[in-house]
């Protein structure tokens, strides 16, 4: 097997071996506490720059499925795991793991220490990695990680987002979508058209002029990855949207712009939360429920509670984070977490219900 090396702007060095394509990757390390759905997590936009720790012990053991994406490709920029196989038990899969990172250029790294080495961030903090599968030159590889740019300030949304509009859902609807594209998943666009919404699904810096051409009765507002603070671009166009009056829901990235164009302001979580199993606490039914997540950066509490426009409507049960928030006197909201939940729980798949409700309402 050939030798790789993973090394931390910290200076931490694991050692481990190759996998998947061959050659170099950098970005800011994450780590994701899911058990399944490693497909659908790798092709998710949200995941745009960074290296992904998956924390299960064994990934690839169900191969790869055509049909189990998020987005036109994998979105990671690299892949560090304990046990990597190459070998798998579903029938319905299309390919083996490796396969699938060859095809879509992915390197990749295991026989790794991920316990230590997610405890090493857990404790440390995000930062800036490399992994290497093709030289084991320590001192150039510290050259080269010290060229990667912080994930803080780093406006990425544009370059996930779709380059020219696209519609889905039967035309003839009555419920009529504009969708703003920071880095949308797949299901979240299916879980509107399956509740009967046509929905068109627009670049991320398209204004606020051009998504009104399409005569919607509502807009969304998506995920997404890098940084919310530089992106004005998009606050300026909710501003306008909000200003509509017309129903409004955004999620995860779409959550902080949203914030962010009612006064708020975000920052740089110390490691974020990705996973399947975070408990979130509904505050306005006062209940409780299991969510998806995959974020660096959150919305400050301090700014929510000084604003005039917002209430907060959802919080994390781990930490106390804003998971939630509604805009007051607007038929708007947003939610930090993913209620699409591909992979994870399907609790909070009735924020698409209340907003289909919203807008026939």
């Amino acid at each position: 097997m050939n030798q790789a090396t993973l090394i931390l702007a910290d200076g931490t060095i694991f050692q481990g071996e190759a996998f998947g394509k061959k050659g170099i990757a950098t970005g800011e390390i994450c780590f994701n506490t899911g058990m399944t759905g490693y497909q659908e997590v790798f092709t998710d936009p949200s995941y745009f720059g960074q290296v992904l720790i998956m924390n299960t012990a064994h990934v690839g053991n169900y191969g790869a499925k055509n049909s189990d994406i998020e987005s036109d490709s994998v979105k990671i920029n690299g892949l560090i795991c304990k046990t990597l196989s190459d070998n798998f038990s579903r029938d319905m899969a299309d390919e083996s793991l490796e396969q699938y990172l060859l095809d879509n250029n992915v390197v990749a790294i295991h026989k790794v220490d991920t316990r230590a080495l997610v405890a090493h961030v857990r404790e440390n903090g995000a930062m800036n990695c490399i992994i290497s599968t093709d030289t084991q030159d320590i001192e150039e590889l510290k050259k080269q990680l010290a060229e990667v740019p912080s994930m803080d300030g780093l406006e990425l949304a544009s370059k996930v987002s779709t380059s020219k509009a696209y519609t889905s859902g039967e035309e003839g609807a009555k419920v009529r979508i504009a969708a703003l594209d920071l880095g949308i998943k797949r299901s979240i666009v299916k879980n509107m058209v399956d509740r009967g919404a046509y929905v068109k699904v627009f670049p991320a810096k398209t204004d606020f002029a051009t998504l009104e051409e399409f005569n919607p009765n509502a807009f969304f507002i998506s995920n997404g990855p890098g940084d919310p603070a530089p992106m004005n671009y998009a606050v300026d166009t909710v501003k306008k949207i909000l200003e509509s009056g017309k129903p409004t829901f955004g999620i995860c990235l779409g959550h902080q712009i949203l914030s962010m164009a009612c006064g708020a302001s975000t920052y740089k979580m110390h490691h974020g939360h990705r996973g399947l199993n975070h408990p979130v606490k509904n505050l306005i039914k006062g209940t409780s429920e299991i969510s998806t997540q995959n974020h660096g950066f959150a919305v400050d509490a301090d700014s929510i509670k000084a604003s005039d426009q917002l209430e907060i409507s959802h919080i994390n049960l781990n930490d106390d984070t804003i998971e939630g928030v509604r805009v007051k006197g607007k038929k708007a909201f947003s939610v930090q977490y993913h209620p699409e939940a591909t992979p994870g729980p399907h609790d909070s798949r009735y924020l698409f219900d209340e907003f289909m409700e919203m807008i026939q309402n």
